[in-house]
């Protein structure tokens, strides 16, 4: 999976900031034209005390079911995983984690044979305080469909959706809807869903209950989340 090289890495503070308020611009929010079936799942973790970051993505497939959709439930298929793992190289700044962690996940992804319709990623998309979260930052670098979906707020105003699963309420910054807070469990912690780039906030929501099919998290990140909890304690670190 190819990537178009929008910037450099090697950028100071100022830089970065001054990128991602170019990027920003950048980013479009276009309706999913068809249901995707190929969905990838991305997740990072820093190991060797925050030396070095690893990043893996997984792709499923979603399987047919004769389970009705009004129900929320949906069958995946692992068919391929792919990690990289990078020196740190820039310095952590609230606001600008994508620039730590943008290349490792763009070397995994570089790795995968089979091309996802839809990336989903443990990040923001456009809830972010320059609105270009990791999953932003990476749907221009690959110019596809990416939703983030991160475990915690970053910045946005929000009242806690009703208790059952599917209840969501809108994430604002001002009177701008940047994102969604979702329910994906009954009784659990909502995430913080937001359109990442060529998505729309609606798309993001129903792709994120769709795959969030026992666990709080959807399956493409929960199982990347899984895989790179068991990596980084490996040699490939």
């Amino acid at each position: 999976m190819q990537a178009q090289q929008l910037h450099d890495w090697d950028l100071s503070y100022a830089e970065a900031r001054a990128v991602q308020d170019q990027l920003a611009g950048r980013v479009r929010f276009t309706k999913l034209s068809k249901s995707p079936k190929l969905i990838a799942g991305l997740d990072c973790a820093f190991t060797q005390g925050g030396k070095r970051i690893l990043a893996v993505v997984v792709v499923l497939r979603r399987v047919a079911s004769s389970i009705p959709k009004e129900l929320g439930m949906a069958s995946f298929e692992l068919i391929e995983t792919a990690s990289a793992a990078l020196d740190v190289t820039f310095p952590y700044i609230p606001g600008l984690l994508s620039f730590r962690e943008a290349p490792a996940c763009l070397a995994a992804l570089e790795k995968l044979e089979h091309e996802p319709d839809v990336l989903m990623i443990d990040g923001q998309g456009i809830a972010h305080p320059r609105c270009l979260g990791l999953a932003s930052h990476l749907g221009l670098f690959l110019d596809k469909p990416t939703i983030g979906c991160a475990k915690s707020r970053l910045t946005g105003a929000f009242e806690e959706p009703a208790p059952e699963k599917g209840a969501h309420s809108p994430l604002t910054d001002g009177d701008e809807v940047i994102g969604a807070v979702v329910r994906t469990r009954t009784n659990v912690k909502p995430l913080f869903i937001s359109a990442g780039h060529r998505c729309t906030l609606e798309d993001a929501i129903d792709l994120t209950l769709t795959c969030a099919v026992k666990y709080r998290l959807p399956e493409p990140t929960r199982l990347a989340h899984q895989t790179v909890s068991r990596l980084k304690r490996g040699p490939v670190c």
